[in-house]
């Protein structure tokens, strides 16, 4: 099957073959059933499957455009929806939508929000009201995505790599987190977090200043911060996170959270 879809990547005359259009199906299939993933942790690190984000991205041209009534609404897309929740044991809050495609395991909460085909939600996230999770997405277990978070996708523009938050993260309102960033476990971001692949991430709670870029270590505390970068212009404030802290490690998570939040005056 990898095979099919990595010939069928560099000739795309060979999507009009069944054979290929087979094998992406077989692939969305078992994206939605959680059997495959666009990524995968190995040990402390995470691989990503080239080849299955591959096919997410042809299954947009072998599909066609139809109308999708649900009660009295009305889409016009290629992408079925996805269904049988109470089979899945997802709880699903009017007018949360995911995609078929997308693996969302029991457990999850959806208020009205969205999930993109080639996702991956694990059990016990709470993806809150008007938060999106972009293609292919990888979002850990016991996760808070807080209203209105944006985690990107890979599709549009095409990213070499996608989001991934994992276990235990609580991700803030009205962050966004894209371009393939990773987002360690018990992470916490306050409100208004941006975090891009370019984006600094500094670490302010030694004596010197630490930065880094793509990822937030694990139990880290982040808040939105600025610095100063000359300009021919001027001198211009421009936008960066801040590592204020650490969330302690701790059997109950909810209280360890609580505490992150007060300890460091965090707004979520």
């Amino acid at each position: 099957m990898k095979d099919i879809i990595e010939k069928a990547w560099l000739n795309r005359e060979l999507l009009k073959e069944q054979s290929t259009i087979s094998a992406i199906e077989d692939v969305i299939e078992g994206i939605d059933k959680g059997h495959i993933r666009v990524a995968e942790p190995k040990g402390t690190d995470w691989i990503v499957n080239e080849w299955v984000k591959k096919a997410v991205v042809m299954y947009f041209p072998i599909r066609q455009m139809e109308t999708i009534e649900v009660g009295p609404f009305e889409f016009h897309d290629k992408m079925a929806l996805k269904t049988n929740y109470k089979e899945l044991g997802v709880r699903v809050v009017p007018h949360a939508i995911a995609r078929y495609g997308a693996y969302v395991a029991s457990g999850v909460i959806m208020m009205p929000s969205y999930i993109n085909i080639g996702a991956y939600v694990d059990s016990g996230t709470m993806v809150d009201t008007w938060a999106t999770v972009g293609s292919c997405a990888q979002i850990g277990k016991d996760v808070h995505l807080s209203g209105g978070v944006g985690i990107g996708g890979v599709l549009e523009p095409l990213q070499a790599a996608p989001v991934i938050i994992e276990d235990g993260a609580f991700i803030g309102s009205r962050c966004i987190v894209v371009e393939g960033v990773r987002v360690g476990k018990e992470a916490v971001l306050g409100a208004n977090v941006v975090l891009t692949k370019s984006t600094k991430i500094i670490d302010v709670t030694g004596d010197d200043p630490k930065e880094i870029k793509g990822y937030v270590p694990e139990r880290s505390v982040v808040i939105p911060g600025s610095y100063t970068k000359t300009f021919p212009a001027g001198d211009y404030q421009v936008p960066c996170a801040l590592i204020i802290g650490k969330r302690k490690a701790s059997t109950d998570l909810k209280t360890s959270l609580n505490d992150a939040l007060r300890t460091h005056n965090v707004a979520v």
